[in-house]
C-alpha cells in the first residue's frame, strides 16, 4: 500500500460510520482484491478496523482510534485527499509543501508502539514515471491547475502528432489525469470527451466562460471511458506468431492490445492477436524483426513489407561507396 493510499484509506474510515469495500475500491480506484488486502494490513498494524458481511454490513473503525484531523488547514486535507502521485507528480502540481506539512502533522500525532514499525514513508518510495521518459516539455500541471480548479473554458494550441500543424481548439476541462507518469487534461471539445497530452499543448489561455461538460460526468468517469476506448477500440486485428524470447516484451509494449492465443503454443513460438487502431501503427511490430511472424490480414502484411523494403533502400550502400 503506497502511503497516498494509506492515508486516502484512513481518511474514508474516518468519515463514514461504515463503508462497504466496493464503495472502497471505486474511492481510491482499486480493485477489491487491493482493497482486501489494504484492510487486513491495517488489521496486523493494529488499527482496529472491523469487517461485517452481509446487506447490512462494512467496514468500520472504532471512533477516536484514526487519524487525528483536528490540525489540518482546509488545504492540507485538500491535498491529502489526492492519491496515487509520486513525490515529484505532486511538485509538479506544486502540490508537495502543502502534502508534506499534512503528513508530518498526521505522523506526530500519532502514539508510539512497542516494536514501532519504520514509517511507511521511510521504506516505501514511488516513482511512476516509465523507464527512460525524456524531459517533459509544453504546458505544466501546475500552470493550469488554477484554470481548471476555477471551472473555467479553455482555448488551447494541440500540436498532435497526427496533424501537419499545431491546432487551435477550444475545450471544456473536467481536470488534469496522471497516467504511467505522463499527464494529461481530460476536456470535452464539441461535446466530445478528449485526452490532451499537457506536453502537446503549446500555448493555452483561459477564456471568460464559465465550462459546459456534461451532466453527470466526471474527470474519473471520463477518464475511464477513454482509456477503455484507447484500450479496445481498433480498426484492424493482426494475427502473429511470436518467438517465446519475445512475449515479455511485446506484452510489455502492447498491453491489453495483445490477446495470446492460449491453445496455440509451441517450444518455439506463441500465437497471438494484436489489435490496431490504424493500419500504419502496424510499423511498431518493425523493432521485432523476424521475431514476429505476422500471418494476416493481407494489408498487414503487404503494409509491413513496404515499410520494410523502404528501410532496406534507405540504408542501401550507394553506387559509389
Amino acid at each position: 500500500m503506497t502511503p497516498d493510499r494509506f492515508f486516502s484509506l484512513m481518511l474514508l474510515l474516518e468519515s463514514r460510520d461504515v463503508v462497504t469495500t466496493q464503495e472502497l475500491a471505486s474511492a481510491l480506484g482499486v480493485s477489491l482484491r487491493t482493497i482486501t488486502r489494504d484492510l487486513n494490513w491495517l488489521r496486523d498494524a493494529g488499527l482496529p478496523v472491523t469487517a461485517q458481511r452481509g446487506r447490512l454490513g462494512g467496514v468500520t473503525m472504532l471512533p477516536g482510534s484514526g487519524l487525528d484531523l483536528t490540525r489540518l488547514t482546509p488545504g492540507e486535507r485538500d491535498h491529502l485527499s489526492l492519491t496515487g502521485l509520486d513525490e515529484k507528480q505532486r511538485a509538479e502540481l506544486d502540490a508537495s509543501v502543502e502534502s508534506r506539512r499534512a503528513l508530518s502533522k498526521i505522523a506526530a500525532t500519532q502514539p508510539r508502539r512497542v516494536h514501532e514499525l519504520l514509517p511507511l514513508t521511510d521504506v516505501v518510495h514511488v516513482d511512476s514515471r516509465p523507464w527512460r521518459q525524456a524531459r517533459a516539455s509544453g504546458t505544466t500541471p501546475a500552470s493550469l491547475i488554477g484554470t481548471v480548479r476555477r471551472g473555467r473554458r479553455l482555448r488551447i494550441e494541440y500540436d498532435s502528432p497526427r496533424e501537419s500543424c499545431p491546432r487551435d481548439l477550444a475545450v471544456d476541462p473536467y481536470g488534469l489525469f496522471a497516467k504511467a507518469g505522463i499527464w494529461y487534461l481530460v476536456a470535452d471539445c464539441a461535446r466530445v470527451p478528449r485526452m490532451y497530452r499537457l506536453e502537446r499543448i503549446t500555448t493555452w489561455k483561459e477564456v471568460d466562460q464559465p465550462r459546459r461538460i456534461r451532466e453527470s460526468q466526471t474527470l474519473a468517469t471520463v477518464a475511464a471511458a477513454l482509456i477503455d476506448q484507447w484500450e479496445h477500440n481498433h480498426a484492424i486485428e493482426v494475427s502473429a506468431t511470436i518467438d517465446q524470447t519475445q512475449i515479455e516484451r511485446a506484452q510489455r509494449i502492447f498491453g491489453l492490445r495483445l490477446v495470446p492465443d492460449d491453445h496455440e503454443e509451441s517450444a518455439t513460438g506463441r500465437k497471438v492477436t494484436i489489435r490496431f487502431l490504424h493500419l500504419e501503427d502496424v510499423r511498431a511490430l518493425l523493432p521485432f524483426g523476424s521475431a514476429i511472424t505476422v500471418h494476416g490480414p493481407t494489408e498487414a502484411r503487404a503494409h509491413l513489407r513496404d515499410l520494410a523494403t523502404n528501410l532496406a533502400h534507405h540504408y542501401a550502400p550507394s553506387p559509389t561507396s
